[in-house]
């Protein structure tokens, strides 16, 4: 029996998704957001790498599953986007837990076979594999996504 915790990072929400793989039957155990608030830029990493740390520490994962940081147009963006994903690197680290990236487009192939699936169907796609009765939210969708991708690109190692 293997856990997965899939990471959608963000500076003011966090998706996150827990799985568990036993023989390669996938069960959704939870999912959420970390919601950072609009404090200042420094509290936000605080709450995130507290709340992360939190649900590492809650379902013990074998692995975790993360978008990688894409180039956005606003290199701000992108720069605020590295130092969320700094401070869930930092407490995976500090819980000893590998972590493997994924560029978001294997993620939604992975998925929904296209690499450039809208949000939209990356959530019914997770809600018909996962069998869940209600839809997750976009974030919480896509860190569900990134561990389904993971278990799938490693098969039964993951």
């Amino acid at each position: 029996m293997r856990t997965l915790v899939g990471i959608d990072p963000g500076s003011r929400i966090t998706g996150y998704g827990v799985l568990r793989i036993e023989q390669d039957e996938v069960r959704h155990i939870d999912h959420g957001r970390i919601r950072a608030g609009s404090a200042e830029r420094g509290a936000r990493l605080i709450e995130i790498y507290h709340r992360i740390t939190d649900v590492l520490a809650e379902h013990q994962p074998h692995a975790v599953a993360m978008e990688e940081v894409f180039m956005a147009k606003n290199p701000t963006s992108a720069l605020v986007l590295g130092q969320a994903r700094g401070v869930i690197l930092g407490a995976c680290i500090a819980r000893q837990v590998e972590v493997h990236d994924y560029p978001s487009t294997q993620i939604k192939r992975m998925v929904t076979g296209d690499g450039h699936a809208s949000k939209h169907k990356v959530q019914f796609m997770v809600r018909v594999a996962l069998e869940l009765t209600e839809t997750p939210e976009e974030d919480a969708a896509d860190a569900l996504a990134a561990a389904l991708c993971h278990h799938r690109s490693l098969g039964s190692q993951a």
